[in-house]
């Protein structure tokens, strides 16, 4: 009987049909046990070690995973990121280890674009209603059509278009800014790309959907600000580094925007903007949520499996979907004696 494979997951919500997958494919599957409120982004290089001492499989969130790591795990095969951002995985240690990492490509694309259409509806229509009616408030206050507007889409690979197609249904223009335009899909798809100036200036809301990077790191400062319209809306359910927070929060004070739907934020990976994020989520108009766009049960399932099904591509001696690797180091090392 071939020896069972053994899997760590290190996430909450890890659905029963991808435990049983894996099950199904001889893996012995453990998932770690995390106090309320702690994710395994929180969890240090030790207690990963001691976590992971045995496993051939490792499906993940936001653990940072760089050299040190990966040096104390010499049985670990593959390490699976239930997610599509991979900028806390060091793909070159990776690489240089003899393992491989996948992202869970396409998994929770159609979830995250509902986020951010659902951002835009909250921002234009809906602000604090709730919270003055609890106080006795019932005047009816005036919202703002997403119908007919002017959409800017920073980014626009997988959920970018997911956000153009949902935008279809309420006859928005929809402007585009990538480094690299697909002009024919700008074709297809009635999109107009403009450079990012033009966008800022034109839109009546500005969504992000860009990678992190060195060329997006704070690609919305108080410069870009600056040039969005008075009653333009900001929405961020992409990465937090992508926005200057600190900006964000003296152009929402000076009414330089209307308002942020915001889903990421710096103090994510830097504890030095806390004290921002909690000014930002007592300003009125600023809609948010806890890094949760792409967490539905549906998404989740779709990206508890592809994780799954890449860690048993790996364990089996396979290649998992080529969109999904972002590092295979099986034939770094060499045969030679």
């Amino acid at each position: 009987m071939t020896e069972q494979r053994k899997v760590l997951v290190t996430q909450r919500f890890f659905d029963p049909e991808s435990l049983a997958y894996l099950k199904a494919n001889g893996c012995e599957v453990c998932i770690a046990s995390l106090a309320d409120g702690q994710g395994d982004g929180d969890l240090s290089e030790d207690r990963l070690a001691e976590l992971l001492a045995e496993a051939d499989g490792w499906i993940v969130g936001h653990a940072w995973i760089n050299a040190a790591l990966l040096a104390r795990l010499p049985r670990l095969q593959v390490i699976a990121r239930r997610g599509v951002g991979y900028e806390r995985v060091d793909v070159d240690a990776v690489q240089a280890a003899g393992k491989v990492a996948t992202i869970a490509v396409g998994g929770n694309d159609a979830s995250v674009a509902d986020h951010a259409i659902a951002m835009m509806l909250a921002l234009g229509r809906l602000g604090e209603a709730k919270a003055r009616m609890v106080r006795g408030d019932w005047a009816i206050s005036l919202g703002r059509d997403l119908y007919g507007k002017t959409v800017g889409v920073v980014g626009i690979g997988r959920i970018g278009r997911g956000v153009v197609k949902r935008l279809a249904g309420f006859d928005a223009q929809v402007l585009a800014y990538s480094p690299q335009p697909d002009w024919s899909y700008g074709r297809e798809s009635g999109v107009r790309y403009v450079d990012l100036n033009t966008l800022l200036a034109e839109s009546d809301y500005v969504t992000l959907h860009a990678p992190l990077q060195d060329d997006t790191r704070l690609l919305i400062d108080d410069v870009a600000l600056s040039r969005m319209k008075p009653t333009a809306f900001l929405i961020n359910t992409a990465r937090g580094g992508l926005v200057d927070d600190r900006a964000l929060l003296q152009a929402l004070r000076d009414g330089v925007i209307a308002g942020a739907g915001l889903d990421v934020f710096l103090s994510e990976t830097d504890p030095l903007y806390r004290a921002t994020t909690d000014a930002l989520l007592a300003l009125p108009n600023v809609v948010a949520t806890p890094h949760s766009g792409a967490s539905t049960h549906e998404g989740l399932q779709r990206t508890n499996l592809i994780a799954a099904q890449c860690v048993v591509a790996v364990l089996n001696g396979d290649t998992p979907p080529a969109p999904c690797v972002i590092a295979d180091g099986r034939g770094h090392f060499s045969t030679e004696e």
